[in-house]
C-alpha cells in the first residue's frame, strides 16, 4: 500500500489511538472492553512499551494515524517471556482497505526483533475479518473458547491463533 506508512508509535499518537479504540469498544465485539481508556492512558502505555522494548506501531495515511498494533507478553509468568499477544485495530472508516495486511506483518517482524518467539492472537468475538487476516499472515488456529464473553446482549467466543516467530514451525496435531 504505497499511500500507507508504518512506523513506531509516539506518545503524541495517543489521541488518535484512543479514538480508534473507543469506536471499537462502543460498536464492536473484537474487544470485550465496555469502557475505553482515555488518551492519557494510551500515552502511558506507549511510553511503557518503549521502555520495555515491546513493539507498538501505527499505520498512517497523509499524516493521520488510521490503525495501530502492538505486542506484549502473553502472560506475566517468567515461562511466558518469549511469547507475546498481539492487538491490532483499524479505524472504522479505513477497515477493509488492506491496512491490517500492511500492519500485522510489520508487527510480527518487530516482535521477532524484540526477542519474542511465539505470537498469540486472542480474537474477541471470533471476528471473521481478524481470523482471515491472521491466517493470511501465517497464524494457525490454536483453539476456540465458546461463550466466554457477553457484549451487546450476545454471548461471544474467543478464537486463539498462533504464529511461530522462529521459523522452525511445529507439528499441528
Amino acid at each position: 500500500m504505497p499511500d500507507v506508512g508504518v512506523r513506531p508509535a509516539r506518545v503524541d499518537d495517543a489521541q488518535a489511538i484512543a479514538a480508534i479504540y473507543a469506536w471499537h469498544v462502543a460498536n464492536g465485539t473484537a474487544t470485550f472492553d465496555t469502557a475505553a481508556p482515555d488518551a492519557a492512558a494510551w500515552a502511558e502505555k506507549i511510553a511503557d512499551f518503549a521502555v520495555r522494548g515491546f513493539p507498538f506501531i501505527v499505520a498512517e495515511r497523509e499524516g493521520r494515524v488510521i490503525a495501530y498494533a502492538y505486542a506484549a507478553r502473553f502472560r506475566d509468568r517468567a515461562a511466558y517471556a518469549h511469547t507475546c499477544e498481539d492487538s491490532i485495530y483499524v479505524a472504522h472508516e479505513a477497515r477493509g482497505g488492506g491496512i491490517g495486511s500492511a500492519l500485522l506483518p510489520a508487527l510480527v517482524d518487530a516482535a521477532r526483533r524484540a526477542g519474542f518467539e511465539q505470537m498469540i492472537a486472542v480474537i474477541g468475538g471470533g471476528e471473521p475479518a481478524s481470523v482471515a487476516l491472521h491466517a493470511r499472515c501465517g497464524f494457525v488456529h490454536a483453539g476456540r473458547m465458546r461463550n466466554v464473553g457477553k457484549k451487546f446482549g450476545r454471548l461471544l467466543d474467543t478464537v486463539y491463533m498462533q504464529c511461530d516467530l522462529t521459523g522452525e514451525g511445529w507439528d499441528n496435531e
